[in-house]
């Protein structure tokens, strides 16, 4: 069958752009201190991100003749993204390095499907992944920005910044 690498990485997403909006909902309930007017509204924006390029990604998989994960079950199964109890014992700052650690794995997860869909000939999802990573590239600037730190999407600079 064709494209069956990159329906794999699609698929993989499905589960882990469920996943992860999950954890930035939990960052958005439990986050608490100065802070928390500003950031409350942005945890909104960072969810409709993630669910727009769900939709997306789903809806690419079922154009390749795929069939994406659909259950909460499904997704816990396959998602590559830790879950963990909230907790308002967390701060602000290691709630934003969660966050940088859950658009990081999706960089990466993003990057795969790239080089699939290219070693595959699928142009058209190639060019998801690639403006899909872009914008959670510039998520991760913008939180590690706000954590005083370089943006770091060079893996070999990752080392340097911490």
């Amino acid at each position: 069958m064709k494209f069956e690498q990159t329906k794999e990485v699609l698929n993989q997403l499905v589960a882990d752009l469920s996943q992860f909006s999950v954890v930035i909902h939990q960052t958005h309930w439990y986050m608490r201190g100065p802070e928390f007017l500003t950031l409350h509204p942005k945890m909104d924006e960072y969810m409709d991100q993630i669910n727009d390029q769900l939709d997306v990604v789903s809806e690419r998989l079922i154009t390749l003749d795929g069939a994406p994960y659909s259950t909460l079950q499904e997704f816990a199964d396959h998602t590559g993204i830790a879950d963990e109890i909230g907790t308002y014992e967390r701060t602000i700052p290691e709630r934003m390095e969660k966050l940088v650690e859950g658009y990081r794995y999706l960089a990466d997860l993003y990057q795969k499907g790239i080089d699939v869909s290219g070693e595959e000939g699928d142009d058209s999802t190639q060019d998801i992944f690639i403006a899909n990573k872009t914008d959670i590239e510039k998520n991760i600037w913008m939180l590690q920005a706000k954590l005083g730190k370089a943006p770091g999407i060079d893996a070999d600079s990752r080392t340097k910044t911490r």
